[in-house]
């Protein structure tokens, strides 16, 4: 059986995120969407949160389930027995950032476990959780880069 993970902060999960879940999903007989903790970021929503809306926004996916980490990627994986480890790419600095890290994770991870690139869709290539933050906390409409859910939410969270 072929166990994949897919990673991220998700802080806010955008479209450009579903599209790769839902594309890398199709590869796989598992899929399992991981929300990182990470300590260099400070997130808008708790990692509960972030995985409630992500359970919520891929409950029709039979083969896909969402759980949260914090620590060494490497740990997570090999301790999970995954067959693969899927990343996104938008652009050339996605790709240079993800090889050195697919390079340093092959040093750490069980043998036979591979990284799997998947390029976004031209739509949402220039979409990131950083980007649209900025956008909704100035105000702006970050409908279409994001799911309504999650942008009603942030919009909540920007008023408090």
């Amino acid at each position: 059986m072929s166990k994949a993970l897919y990673t991220g902060s998700f802080d806010p999960v955008t479209n450009g995120h579903l599209d790769i879940i839902k594309r890398a999903a199709k590869l796989f007989d598992h899929l399992v969407v991981g929300v990182i903790e990470n300590p260099q970021k400070t997130p808008l929503f708790t990692s509960a949160e972030r995985v409630e809306m992500l359970e919520e926004l891929l409950k029709d996916v039979d083969n896909i389930s969402v759980d949260s980490f914090e620590g060494l990627l490497a740990d997570y994986v090999n301790e999970n027995n995954f067959t693969a480890v899927v990343r996104g790419l938008r652009a050339i600095t996605d790709f240079e950032y993800e090889i050195s890290m697919a390079q340093m994770n092959a040093q750490l991870f069980n043998q036979g476990i591979e990284s799997i690139f998947l390029m976004t869709s031209p739509a949402n290539s220039f979409v990131s959780s950083s980007m649209v933050k900025e956008v909704v906390s100035l105000g702006g409409n970050a409908a279409g880069l994001v799911p309504d859910c999650v942008f009603l939410k942030m919009k909540e969270k920007y008023k408090s």
